[in-house]
């Protein structure tokens, strides 16, 4: 079912180039703002910060937490956000002695546990770090990704977030990136411009979960919406249990 779906959205929308950012640290400061807010909303706080100069590992540490509130506040609950931007970089520089390079060198289940122990940092935001920032083979569940599952039947409602992220996993570890063919409708899903970290090196495994995500993130924003999904017109609708009766 899943690696139904990766062949049948690579093949209809192409490459989605996640995550959009230049650095590895924009990646990470972009997790962690995009809580319980738009992508809309997190670009205009990064943004602010890129053109304070605080985009960056020196600057995060640097600025007042006051300032950093005021710059970050479009993200929504910026206190809080400043805060946890505040602790990441306090987290690596103690651990990992403020260098990106030293933690994305710690074994996957170690970092994991590490970024979890995070005030305000979850499953979600912890294995985006690991796979957008890191090029770590780890899926990233989200809303999106559980709601396309639970409604083709390939997860239960009950099922937790790492038997979800097992799962995909699991079904896409044999698959190979889809990312060169050309897509087959002749208007695409807008997507994102390539970027410096959309488009860095990484294993197939790692580009393949990548790709997946952001293509459960198109599905779920365009088609499968919460109220009134619109299953007539997406490109999963053959795979839907009941799919005869929608077609």
């Amino acid at each position: 079912m899943v690696r139904g779906m990766y062949r049948k959205l690579a093949r209809s929308w192409g490459q989605q180039h996640w995550w959009p950012a230049e650095t590895p640290f924009e990646v990470i400061v972009g997790a962690i703002l995009t809580q319980n807010t738009s992508w809309t909303n997190v670009e205009r706080a990064l943004a602010s910060l890129r053109a304070a100069g605080m985009l960056n590992v020196p600057g995060i540490r640097a600025v007042p937490l006051v300032r950093l509130q005021e710059l970050v506040r479009s993200s929504g609950y910026y206190r809080q956000k400043a805060q946890r931007l505040k602790d990441f970089v306090g987290f690596l520089d103690k651990k990992h002695a403020g260098s990106l390079e030293t933690m994305f060198a710690t074994p996957t289940d170690q970092l994991r546990a590490e970024l979890l122990s995070l005030k305000g940092i979850g499953p979600e935001t912890a294995d985006a770090i690991l796979l957008y920032a890191g090029n770590y083979e780890i899926f990233v569940v989200d809303a999106y990704t559980r709601r396309v599952l639970e409604r083709h039947g390939a997860v239960d409602e009950r099922a937790n977030y790492d038997q979800v992220r097992t799962l995909v996993q699991s079904a896409l570890r044999g698959e190979r990136p889809l990312v060169a063919l050309k897509p087959r409708v002749p208007k695409k899903v807008p997507v994102h411009e390539p970027s410096a970290m959309s488009t860095a090196r990484r294993s197939p495994v790692s580009q393949v979960y990548n790709e997946m995500h952001g293509l459960f993130v198109q599905v779920g924003k365009r088609y499968c919406l919460k109220q009134e999904p619109r299953c007539e017109a997406c490109p999963l609708r053959t795979l839907l249990p009941d799919a005869t009766l929608r077609l």
